[in-house]
């Protein structure tokens, strides 16, 4: 039986940069002071282990890499999440102990090759402690093409719960109409938008996302200062002309009329918690269900292609 009310908790902190134990650790404690708080779903930003490289250029520019770029890039891939591994493991545990559902964003490392490409990734876990999924952010943004692949639709889960359907899309996907419509067919329900854009015009986004979708929008991002930065970062000088709040933040968490729960929080570490009640979904959805009474499939059809894409296929041809 779906349950009518469910507490959240968005988790506004920074990562420990470049370092993905001791960020890691810090996931797990703010998991832990969450889940005392009541939370039974819990969601952290975009990129939080090892970190989200804002204000970094890893040595890159049009026809040309530097040596101090690729030790840069180097520190960052090392630091990258094997998925699964010893810190899916780790994360996978405090959401056992915490016994609550974990939405945490990584950035994962391919594990098909030795020293294969890294994504940004969103994982979801079960208050079980198993990974009931992930999504890999299907285009990276701007500068994040240099560092990050690119997704594909077979990691488009909406993950069924207890209090309903949660899924969502990475910070800048969520400017692609067809992937929200996409989440929006899978029945979404909470809408989870974690980012990393503190602007006035991402909270219009998320807004209209609620709006739109007739959903709970629980949107994370860090809040990060350039004295966060590890010293010793080959191309530490990227950073000298950069405001020393690197991000605001600006977590925020809105219902499916496209109010404010809770307002956008900036200028500081917090977590943010609210009691959602799902029967607002159906309530809202009275004059507005955008894959429903609201839709024309005799006009406009989407076709989502979900098929894991690989580069190298192998056929074996029988001999005859």
């Amino acid at each position: 039986m779906v349950q009518d009310k469910v507490r959240v908790a968005v988790v506004q902190a920074a990562s420990i940069i470049m370092d993905r134990e001791a960020t890691t650790e810090k996931a797990v404690s703010l998991i832990y002071e969450a889940a005392e708080k009541g939370a039974n779903l819990i969601v952290f930003p975009e990129a939080f282990i090892p970190g989200y490289p804002r204000g970094l250029s890893f040595g890159m520019k049009v026809g040309s890499r530097s040596e101090a770029g690729r030790k840069d890039w180097l520190r960052y891939w090392e630091n990258s999440v094997p998925v699964p591994g010893e810190t899916t493991n780790m994360l996978g545990e405090a959401a056992r102990k915490a016994n609550v559902y974990l939405v945490i964003g990584v950035i994962e490392r391919d594990q098909e090759f030795s020293a294969g490409t890294v994504y940004c990734t969103v994982l979801y876990f079960g208050p079980n402690g198993k990974l009931l999924g992930k999504h890999r952010k299907l285009k990276p943004t701007g500068s994040e093409r240099l560092i990050w692949g690119e997704g594909d639709g077979s990691t488009l889960p909406v993950i069924e719960t207890p209090f309903g359907k949660i899924g969502g899309l990475i910070c800048w996907e969520n400017y692609m109409p067809l992937a929200r419509t996409a989440m929006y067919a899978k029945g979404v329900e909470i809408y989870i938008a974690p980012t990393a854009d503190a602007r006035d015009t991402w909270q219009s986004t998320i807004r209209h996302i609620a709006l739109e979708g007739r959903c709970f929008v629980l949107s994370c991002n860090q809040f990060v200062t350039k004295d966060m930065y590890p010293k010793d970062l080959a191309c530490y000088d990227d950073l000298v002309s950069s405001p020393e709040e690197m991000s605001s933040g600006g977590s925020a968490i809105v219902g499916p009329l496209g109010e404010y729960i809770v307002e956008p929080v900036f200028g500081r570490e917090d977590i943010l918690l609210a009691d959602l009640d799902l029967r607002l979904i159906p309530y809202s959805r009275l004059d507005f269900d955008v894959v429903g009474h609201y839709a024309r499939p005799d006009v406009f059809q989407l076709i989502v292609n979900e098929e894991e894409k690989c580069s190298v296929q192998s056929i074996n041809v029988k001999e005859k």
